[in-house]
């Protein structure tokens, strides 16, 4: 005689995991699938030198004036924060300057500052792209023969690439002018003390670090924001909200790999 054993479901959380963990696996297939449509070879390349350099000046050359504010007034916010919080008696008035260098080239000016431009650029591309698909655009491009992909996005991934050593230089140069601006307009350190904290013990290879640094992450803003906007089903709600999916994922996938970049870089 057998006995009938009764099969407990399974646990809400491990079902909601295992769905999470299976919808992750098929996002990234499709992103894969779309990258390798992306990266095939230009059919014009007359077209796509063209459209990169619209893409350069819409992506890049439009994002310094935001670069430039934020990095002048984060500049003078660190170094009042350094001047105030780090520097004692027991130290060198060179420390604020010291300080206030190494967080500029090291996180602020390509972790951070790609992090904001996440939020505009990676916007402005996944709505661009998914206004182009909720109109049947990309469609008329597919029927006409184009590579839509390579067409739409390769331009603004190679635009991006190019322009961004161009921004952290920049955006360090705005960070290290709003420290002297700071320290001349509240007097709280001298322009000498300042110069010398900024070229003690200064190490070149930190300026190639960021620009490493953020060419990946331009990558992972372009191409997430344009999988993301290629992908768009539905009508304008749907770009919305995948525009803001977009600007999450860049965000985190943007922070993942500096966790990993650094510690394969600064080894």
């Amino acid at each position: 005689m057998f006995i009938k054993q009764k099969v407990l479901p399974l646990p809400i959380s491990y079902r909601l995991k295992t769905m999470f963990l299976i919808d992750s696996i098929k996002t990234f297939g499709r992103y894969l699938i779309l990258m390798r449509q992306v990266f095939k070879r230009p059919e014009r390349w007359r077209m796509y030198f063209r459209r990169t350099l619209h893409e350069i000046y819409q992506l890049g050359i439009n994002s310094i004036p935001i670069v430039l504010v934020i990095s002048l007034f984060i500049g003078a916010v660190l170094c009042i924060q350094m001047k105030t919080n780090v520097e004692s008696p027991w130290m060198p008035k060179m420390v604020t300057g010291y300080a206030t260098r190494e967080v500029l080239l090291l996180e602020f000016s390509s972790t951070i500052m790609c992090l904001i431009l996440a939020g505009k650029v990676g916007s402005n591309i996944t709505s661009e792209i998914g206004a182009m698909r909720v109109t049947q655009q990309i469609d008329a491009l597919d029927m006409m023969g184009v590579n839509s992909a390579n067409f739409l996005i390769l331009p603004k991934i190679t635009g991006l690439v190019l322009t961004i050593p161009m921004l952290v230089i920049f955006s360090i140069a705005a960070g290290i002018g709003g420290a002297f601006l700071i320290g001349y307009v509240t007097d709280i350190m001298t322009a000498e003390d300042l110069t010398l904290g900024l070229q003690y013990d200064f190490t070149p290879w930190f300026i190639w670090y960021s620009i490493i640094k953020s060419t990946f992450f331009a990558f992972i803003i372009t191409s997430v924001a344009s999988f993301y906007g290629y992908s768009v089903k539905g009508g304008s709600i749907e770009v919305g909200k995948a525009s803001t999916n977009a600007v999450v994922s860049c965000s985190v996938l943007i922070l993942f790999s500096d966790i990993v970049l650094t510690n394969i870089m600064m080894q």
